[in-house]
């Protein structure tokens, strides 16, 4: 019989050793997989409880005031743990904090084995949305009355732990064997329970259809493809008649379906681009239902004409909304068969080849990649993709996931025994078979500058989110070196000495012994000049910078390379290190051809045949390391813009390297719009002063065969947003910016106390941001906010959005990324405050680049470039406020520029027609109040 305690302790901090205290334990006994006992009680910390932790758990001081210290308690609490397992979400933590408390008591700690319900969620559900114990209940339908409160937590925990030996219990041998191989190096004692259910499944006899068995590795089965029937399709208009018209299907599928005619709109003039095999700029405001908008005619138009259309969107989150919800969605629509198929860059495709040898090698991991192997076992007994962003690894996972990604293995024989097996292989047939071919704009853009296919073939094309093309294209045409990825890549390869693949290489192969004479030498000279070299890159960078030490968005600083005005002593120097860099790497690629060329007695072996193939893979990258050395330190290129960003304060060589193409157009043009027959753009913000002129001129869009459309939002913005100025801030002085910060955060907190939060603020510089939090901070203390801040508070976007929305009270401070992609409906956001309009800084290369080209050209750089780019970034944010018919709120404008300065017009008349005050600040909380 085993016994598992469940425990959950709410704290007032996480740090017992710094004075931290149990405020409330919950235990939750199971025997037999059914609840024998349950222990719960607040503990008086004999502090005061944090309000952070009060507005969290619900539980104040009042509340502990007469409760039991811990000392009262101790006895009953440690008799729950009698001959039991101590099981936890987060078992470190929870365990770790009451031995703390056993120990203070002279009593001895808990010393019975440990199982960890974070860490078996990730390796058992993989495909999970998160962790936390809400997101896991939420995702598994778990009832969970009263989060984050002791008793609640410890029962929820329990049911998820019972759901977890569930799914023991389904897993095939084979991945139990391997799971139990890894174990030692797991947090949780598993052993034990791993044979059992081993045991078990040895003695079954069930045939598992939907799994296979292969070179000791389970994998889900994934049946072939099966062809569909043709149909005849109806005429297009009478198509469109039976989806959008009154009872037509989108009535049937969609509760509440209200016609939209923009919608409508935007599918005839989708159509009509294809039909014509002209290009098109289609800027649908918010809410117009765009995604569906050009599916319809892309899936009508490539069964009609027998031709994929390929769909590429900026954001990963745009594709599994295509994906899980309006494909299907119209896959159960309409009367004939069709099919989308996802596919994106080798990186994110595991290689079963290569995971084979990992899983079965004997070398001794760190935690996060024995986590990682162990997630990944598991999730080949589901997944149909292979797409690693199905799954959450740990932070050092993401890197050894690198190492067996599909991009890692270079070019997989035909022969290999995985082949028929290979996820991306899998991923291309299907997209050479599919009607629709979804991908995201870097996978899209890098196949149009590649020698090699990467996209099947294709003539039509639609552009979501267009108005991010020009800067992924840049970014794809142009190169980016880092000290960071040069190390990589020598570590990699490693050395004799160290027993690292390259010894292994040649043990293996029956090498020549002189080819190993040399090597470990010039290895490390060659990781040393490396180092030296941006270390004085660094040092570079730095002096020329000295009078500058603004910092870019990302905490970096920034210098841009031009040649001409360079300290010729100080560039000789940097040139010199680089060729001498360069010229040590030809010496490693001169060996590890001689590896190659000369394999020894054993070449038929399929060991060796693979190493070689990792040979000539590492002889590819260390070719691309030199020619990015060349490119950035030798090149003269005028059409391309290199600079170097470096840590301020990081490591004296964390140095990155980047060279962009100041233009695009005419590549586009070139490579895109005179070759294809019909390529869509669309997004929310595509024109600028009611004109497209500036985003096809930066684009090389041909004018007489692009159709140019407009699609108006079905929301009443004049009844469901109050445009907001303050006319009485002090002047924004640049180099002197705190008592402008310190009007804006009095502004925003006063804003604040009228909408009880559900706030969000939006800043172009980290630096502001920075600055503005710590001020809100002291504001906001005694008034019970929740301040959440990017870069500051931890979490990646998703997940301070998520808090942002869990929190009542809560204000939202963004920059760069918040601008766009975050949609927060409903009465979770009430307020947006703008603090300054969003030019770009006038100090980044790329701009400094862009701005001397059109000043060569005779043009203004300011209203051919800034200020388009600022406008159609403002419609960006101010479309983060109303994202549905119902939502009503306010957007601030704290940047009186807005209606000052002669350009300020440009921006109000960028956005829907909406009531403006420009009033005191006093004024506008005023009417705020009274509005809302």
């Amino acid at each position: 019989m085993q016994t598992f305690a469940v425990v959950d302790l709410e704290t007032t901090g996480h740090t017992p050793s710094k004075g931290d205290k149990i405020i409330e334990i919950g235990i939750v006994v199971i025997e037999n997989g059914s609840v024998v006992k349950e222990f719960s009680s607040l503990v008086n910390p004999g502090k005061t409880i944090p309000p952070f932790i009060s507005n969290l758990t619900g539980i104040r001081d009042e509340d502990v005031h007469d409760a039991p210290v811990f000392t009262e308690i101790v006895d009953e609490v440690i008799a729950c743990f009698t001959d039991a397992y101590v099981v936890a979400h987060n078992v470190p933590f929870d365990l770790g904090f009451l031995n703390y408390e056993i120990q203070d008591t002279g009593r001895k700690a808990l010393q019975q084995p440990v199982l960890d319900t974070v860490e078996l969620s990730r390796i058992l559900l993989p495909q999970a949305p998160g962790f936390k114990l809400g997101q896991l209940s939420e995702y598994l339908s778990l009832r969970h009355d009263d989060p984050h409160r002791a008793l609640s937590d410890a029962a929820v925990t329990a049911k998820l732990l019972m759901f977890l030996f569930a799914r023991l219990e389904v897993l095939p041998l084979e991945t139990l064997t391997q799971l139990q191989s890894l174990e030692s190096r797991l947090k949780s004692d598993l052993f034990e329970i791993l044979q059992a259910y081993m045991d078990r499944a040895a003695f079954s006899e069930q045939e598992r259809e939907d799994l296979e068995i292969f070179r000791g590795l389970a994998l889900k089965h994934i049946p072939s493809r099966e062809a569909s029937e043709e149909q005849p399709l109806p005429a297009y208009a009478s198509f469109l008649d039976l989806i959008y018209e009154k009872d037509g299907k989108l009535s049937d599928f969609m509760a509440r379906y209200e016609k939209r005619q923009g919608q409508r709109e935007m599918s005839e003039t989708v159509f009509d681009a294809f039909e014509s095999k002209q290009h098109a700029l289609i800027e649908a405001e918010t809410g117009t239902g765009k995604s569906l908008a050009y599916l319809l005619p892309a899936i009508y138009q490539s069964l009609a004409k027998g031709q994929r259309v390929v769909i590429s969107t900026h954001l990963t989150q745009l594709q599994s909304q295509l994906l899980e919800k309006e494909i299907p969605l119209l896959q159960a629509m309409v009367e004939f068969p069709f099919q989308a198929a996802l596919i994106k860059g080798k990186q994110h495709y595991l290689s079963l080849s290569k995971f084979e040898k990992e899983i079965f090698s004997e070398q001794q991991d760190n935690y996060d990649i024995t986590l990682t192997k162990a997630i990944l076992l598991v999730w080949l007994t589901e997944t149909n993709t292979g797409d690693i962003d199905e799954v959450q690894l740990p932070s050092s996972g993401k890197k050894f996931f690198r190492s067996i990604s599909t991009d890692s293995e270079g070019y997989l024989d035909p022969r290999s025994p995985w082949f028929s097996r290979s996820f991306y292989q899998r991923v291309r047939n299907k997209a050479q078979h599919a009607n629709l071919v979804i991908t995201n704009h870097s996978l899209f853009c890098t196949d149009l500058n590649s020698d090699f296919q990467l996209l099947p073939s294709y003539k039509m094309a639609i552009i979501d989110e267009a108005h991010h093309l020009e800067a992924t294209a840049a970014k794809h045409f142009g190169l980016k070196l880092d000290y960071v990825g040069i190390q990589h890549l020598f570590n990699r390869i490693g050395t004799v000495e160290a027993g690292d693949w390259f010894y292994r290489a040649l043990t293996e192969t029956e090498a020549e012994p002189a080819l190993s004479e040399n090597w470990d030498t010039l290895w490390q000279q060659s990781k040393a000049e490396a180092d030296d070299l941006f270390r004085y890159v660094f040092h570079f960078v730095l002096e020329q910078n000295r009078r500058n030490t603004a910092l870019n968005d990302i905490g970096r600083i920034q210098y841009r390379f031009e040649k001409e005005k360079e300290n010729m002593q100080s560039w000789n120097t940097i040139q010199e290190m680089a060729s001498r860099l360069s010229f040590l790497i030809r010496d490693l690629i001169h060996i590890l051809s001689q590896l190659k060329n000369g394999q020894g007695g054993r070449g038929s072996n399929s060991l060796v045949t693979d190493l070689m193939d990792e040979v000539q893979s590492f002889i590819d990258l260390l070719q691309i390391v030199i020619d990015e050395l060349e490119h950035f330190f030798f090149s003269a290129d005028p059409n391309q813009v290199r600079w170097a960003e470096i840590e301020a304060h990081g490591a004296k060589n964390a140095v990155y390297l980047y060279s962009e193409p100041v233009e695009v157009a005419s590549a586009l043009f070139e490579d895109l719009f005179a070759k294809k027959d019909s390529i869509v753009l669309t997004s929310a913000t595509l024109s600028m002063n009611k004109s497209f002129d500036y985003i096809r001129e930066r684009l090389g869009m041909p004018y007489e065969t692009t159709i140019e459309k407009k699609i108006q939002s079905p929301y009443q913005y004049d009844q469901q947003v109050q445009l907001m100025i303050p006319n009485d801030f002090p002047e924004m002085k640049y180099g002197n910016p705190e008592a402008y910060i310190l009007a804006v955060c009095e502004a925003v907190y006063s804003l604040a106390e009228v909408t009880e939060g559900r706030m969000l603020v939006l800043f172009t510089s980290y630096d502001m941001l920075r600055k503005a939090h710590q001020i809100l901070k002291e504001l906001t203390e005694e008034k019970d906010f929740i301040l959440i801040a990017q870069g500051i508070s931890s979490g990646s976007r998703a997940r301070l959005k998520k808090n942002f929305q869990a929190f009542e009270r809560s204000i939202l401070l963004g920059t760069s990324s918040f601008w766009e992609g975050v949609d927060i409906p409903g009465s979770d956001l009430s307020s947006l405050v703008i603090v300054r309009l969003p030019f770009q800084p006038p100090d980044h290369p790329v701009y400094q680049a862009k701005s001397a080209q059109l000043k060569e050209m005779g043009k203004n750089p300011f209203m051919e470039l800034a200020l388009p780019n600022a406008v159609i970034r403002f419609k960006q944010g101010f479309g983060r406020l109303i994202r549905s018919s119902t939502d009503r709120g306010i957007v601030m404008v704290c940047d009186e520029r807005i209606v000052k300065a002669r350009y300020g017009k440009y921006f109000t008349d960028s956005i829907p027609e909406v009531p403006i005050s420009y009033e005191t600040t006093a004024k506008i909380i005023e009417k705020a109040e009274a509005w809302l």
